[in-house]
């Protein structure tokens, strides 16, 4: 044997070891009911946002807050203050810039927490919102909480109309599903107009920037959008004071109709953290009692967030049990995990499939309901991302009743088959979610008014019909293989919506070609492997900064197991098995796995909302390693054999 081919086997021989206990951890993390859910962290916008919802929920009575309420509100202060940056501000992942909006929620949380402006942190982080631009650059949403306590002047909030409910075109459904579920909530708050009372004395003055107009600012040019906008925002804001009352009274009754349907069949409105606030406060203003069920019910899946231990306070955004558990048996499946395990999870995940029809069917109609969420309970909203990676896992692995199985299987299939937009790709929740122009709305600054197709998801969705048989010539492939290599970037990535950021984007986009029988000649999986390998670290890993997003162009970052891990599956999938660039990954993966099997990850490698909202999966350090490992192990076994 030559020395190559003992290094090559000996490389194998790790990986092989380093998969059975990266496979044996992931297995000892599965629920007694076969799933998994790992913690999901974010900012500190979420616990400021928790302190603002108290003051709303448990106003001061002179000056005072309720005991239970005060140890709450100390104990988010205490984890914000934790997480304050040299500079004074606030942060929006691990690792990044101080950033205006979150820097603002955690000033005007702490000293409602009790923290005096004069003192050194207050008044750094004051300093540091001044440089920033003031509160007057914060984002709207930011403006509109604050205003409902007179914090913010409301003329220079953009409105909120329940009257988009009543709209044609069914222009409700053209924003993306977790804007609707805000907005909706929201605009109920906005039509009450409450005038929720600040503790006595409570200003943020300080935080206005000296010359800087709050109003917004219009576009030079005279006919855009955002123009066109801003002037309707005129109108609604006359409209409020001197509309047909009659109208309101229509369109908060619809808007209450809307939201409180989707109340029930989840947990919580959207399921996600900021509709399941607003929710809440829409209720109270909708006159239902603090003990009322429905009200109830909102605040205590609200609460459900929280994660309060003795060393620890923090609100997730949400749960991804889902999402946890496809991936974790994906790769488990890949590894030749026992059966036992890959069975309970089989059977959890086929007790998921939603059997109702929610948002996505008012452009579907026809459509047979299937799916699955992203947590535990929402079934208004299927997630088409989720439900390709759960398909790909009931593709390796078998539940204990394969008819119901297959018959799931079916309806899935064409579920997500029915989901494809007419541009050939594939979206999170809707189809033809793509109305661009109202990106331009004002309260559309969370740069996450719509839900077009992307490459990450597009990918995925094609490996997955070809998991279950969908041949290359089908149509639906076909156009998903077109729009990928039309959406493909010059230098060879693509642009990934759901996580961090461009190496995620490429590498689920290749997979996809790859399952789709897309040739790796092909000029553009060459080129895609290409950028991949010429990104790599020094270290051997790959790492990526959500300031790609703000950039537009990849923005190197330390390297981190998922990275690594996508960029080698990417490769992988390119027909790269044999490269240095493949070999110092894998040894990189190697060398930073722990001895219980696991990995370390500090920095971000999740998207909620690009530029804005950045994710940590707590598993995914572990069962993406796993899963490139096992492709590695797989791959080099069948170029061996």
């Amino acid at each position: 044997m030559s020395a190559r081919a003992q290094v090559e086997n000996s490389l194998e021989s790790a990986a092989r070891q380093a998969m059975r206990r990266a496979a044996a951890h992931v297995t000892a993390l599965q629920g007694a009911n076969g799933h998994w859910c790992a913690e999901l962290t974010a900012d500190s916008t979420l616990e400021s946002d928790y302190i603002l919802f108290q003051l709303w929920l448990y106003p001061p009575e002179n000056g005072q807050w309720a005991p239970a309420t005060r140890a709450l509100i100390d104990k988010a202060a205490r984890a914000i203050l934790d997480r304050q940056l040299p500079d004074g501000g606030f942060n929006i992942y691990v690792k990044g810039p101080s950033e205006i909006s979150a820097s603002v929620k955690a000033y005007v949380a702490l000293k409602l927490a009790g923290l005096s402006a004069n003192e050194p942190r207050m008044r750094q982080l004051c300093q540091r919102i001044l440089a920033l631009g003031g509160i007057q650059a914060a984002n709207s949403y930011v403006k509109v909480n604050l205003s409902l306590f007179n914090l913010y002047p409301r003329q220079y909030c953009p409105s909120i109309p329940p009257e988009v409910v009543l709209l044609p075109f069914d222009f409700l459904y053209q924003m993306s599903s977790w804007t609707r579920a805000i907005v909706v909530s929201l605009s109920l708050l906005h039509a009450a107009n409450p005038s929720r009372p600040a503790p006595a004395g409570f200003t943020l003055e300080e935080l206005w920037r000296p010359g800087v107009s709050p109003a917004f600012v219009r576009d030079r040019e005279r006919f855009t959008w955002r123009n066109f906008f801003l002037a309707l925002d005129g109108f609604l804001k006359w409209w409020e004071r001197h509309g047909v009352k009659s109208v309101r009274r229509k369109a908060i009754e619809r808007a209450a109709e809307w939201m409180i349907e989707r109340l029930h069949h989840c947990d919580g409105l959207g399921a996600i953290y900021p509709p399941m606030m607003y929710s809440v406060m829409a209720l109270d203003v909708l006159g239902y009692a603090e003990d009322h069920p429905l009200r109830a019910e909102a605040l205590r899946q609200f609460n459900t967030l929280m994660v309060d231990e003795e060393a620890r306070f923090f609100f997730q955004p949400c749960f991804s049990p889902i999402w946890d558990t496809a991936i974790a048996a994906y790769a488990l499946a890949d590894s030749d995990a026992s059966n036992g395990t890959l069975r309970r999870a089989a059977d959890w995940l086929l007790s998921k499939e939603i059997r109702r029809k929610g948002d996505w069917s008012v452009k579907r109609p026809h459509t047979e309901p299937s799916g699955w969420a992203f947590e535990y309970a929402n079934e208004f909203y299927p997630d088409i991302d989720d439900t390709a990676m759960v398909m790909l896992a009931l593709s390796r692995v078998e539940g204990s009743d394969p008819a119901a199985q297959k018959a799931c299987h079916r309806r899935a299939l064409d579920w997500l088959l029915a989901m494809q937009s007419s541009d050939g790709g594939w979206a999170a929740f809707d189809a033809d979610n793509n109305w661009e122009f109202l990106s331009a709305v004002p309260f559309a600054d969370h740069n996450a008014m719509l839900d077009p197709a992307c490459a990450d998801i597009t990918g995925r969705v094609l490996e997955a019909l070809a998991a279950h048989g969908v041949e290359r010539g089908h149509s639906a492939l076909r156009r998903g293989v077109e729009w990928l290599v039309s959406n493909q970037r010059p230098d060879g990535s693509w642009y990934g919506r759901w996580g961090v950021a461009y190496v995620y984007g490429t590498c689920f986009a290749l997979r996809g070609l790859a399952a789709a029988g897309e040739s790796d000649r092909e000029v553009h999986v060459l080129r895609a492997g290409e950028w991949l390998r010429s990104i790599q670290n020094a270290d051997g890993g790959w790492g990526e900064s959500c300031a790609s997003y703000d950039n537009g162009v990849f923005a190197a970052s330390p390297s981190t197991p998922s990275q690594t891990a996508w960029a080698i599956l990417g490769l992988l999938a390119g027909g790269d098995s044999n490269s240095l660039s493949v070999r110092h990954g894998i040894e990189f993966l190697l060398d930073a796995q722990r001895s219980d099997g696991s990995w370390n990850e500090e920095l971000a490698t999740g998207t909620g909302f690009p530029k804005v909202f950045y994710l940590n999966y707590h598993l995914y350090k572990d069962y993406f390693p796993l899963l490139a490992l096992a492709s590695f192990v797989k791959r080099r076994g069948e170029s061996n054999g």
